[in-house]
């Protein structure tokens, strides 16, 4: 979590969570704010906030909280379950090899928009 705003791909968004798990699992979560951030905000709403964020990447979807629970979970004390195993991929998972690039694929669509004449 960064104290201003960053565009970034899809793949550093990736990272960033990958990086919070782990940090997460070290009991490390103070790691991940920015420094000139912590002054002025509750630490612990933010610890809480990334908290209920690894709970919605959860490998398996049933083990998301809805946007129901994610509402009440941030705006009271509610006891927050332990996120389970992250439903990402670190870049270890994927194997080394010549054909790398036949396991990775790029996501795209396209929309027409219909008028009336």
């Amino acid at each position: 979590m960064r104290g201003h705003v960053v565009n970034e791909s899809h793949i550093d968004g990736r990272r960033h969570l990958v990086k919070a798990w782990i940090l997460w699992i070290q009991d490390k979560p103070l790691e991940l704010i920015d420094k000139t951030f912590c002054d002025s905000c509750n630490i612990s709403e933010v610890i809480r906030c990334l908290h209920v964020r690894l709970l919605c990447v959860q490998r398996v979807p049933e083990d998301r909280p809805s946007m129901s629970s994610v509402v009440l979970m941030l705006s009271s004390d509610v006891a927050l379950p332990p996120p389970k195993q992250h439903g990402f991929y670190t870049e270890r998972s994927v194997p080394e090899s010549p054909s790398r690039t036949l396991l990775c694929s790029e996501n795209t669509f396209s929309t027409t928009l219909i008028e009336p004449r």
